[in-house]
């Protein structure tokens, strides 16, 4: 059975076995896989499992899915090959090695916190130093602010010439 574990610091050795047919990985804690980072969205993709492939699509999310470094929307994911949710980093293995007796043999695997706090969401786990041209990561656009201020600031021009003109003419 197939597992993602996690390579980027502060997750390092965390791991998800692909038990199911589908399994969501987000921020939020109602994903099977649950990634408490910033750059991580709260539903950020889908891993199938479609036979012997493991496919991965991206929900949409705000700053992408990669596979080998290159962005996807959906794409198979092969053993060894890592995925990148935002800035966090997993690897695609084989299950944990099993001992002589059959039992699991214990690796630093850690099992991932239950539900995000709203103060970790606040703090953030990471930090991204900066948007330049040159990442991967898109800064939202501010430009409908502006619009609503333009709009905003002529219709106060225009209140204040109908009161000025209001004032001027109510003398004569």
């Amino acid at each position: 059975m197939p597992r993602l574990v996690l390579l980027t610091e502060g997750f390092a050795g965390r791991s998800f076995e692909l038990k199911t047919e589908c399994s969501t990985v987000g921020r939020v804690e109602d994903n099977n896989f649950q990634i408490p980072a910033p750059s991580v969205s709260s539903h950020h993709c889908e891993i199938i499992l479609r036979g012997n492939d493991v496919v991965v699509k991206d929900l949409g999310s705000t700053n992408g899915t990669f596979i080998n470094g290159e962005q996807i929307t959906e794409q198979a994911l092969q053993m060894g090959q890592t995925v990148r949710f935002g800035s966090v980093e997993a690897r695609l293995e084989a299950s944990a090695p099993k001992g002589a007796s059959g039992k699991k043999v214990l690796d630093k695997t850690t099992v991932l916190p239950q539900g995000v706090k709203l103060k970790e969401l606040e703090t953030g786990t990471q930090k991204i130093a900066s948007f330049d041209k040159n990442s991967p990561f898109k800064k939202k656009s501010n430009k409908l602010k502006w619009v609503f201020i333009g709009i905003g600031a002529l219709i106060i021009i225009i209140i204040i010439v109908v009161l000025v003109n209001l004032v001027m003419g109510g003398g004569k």
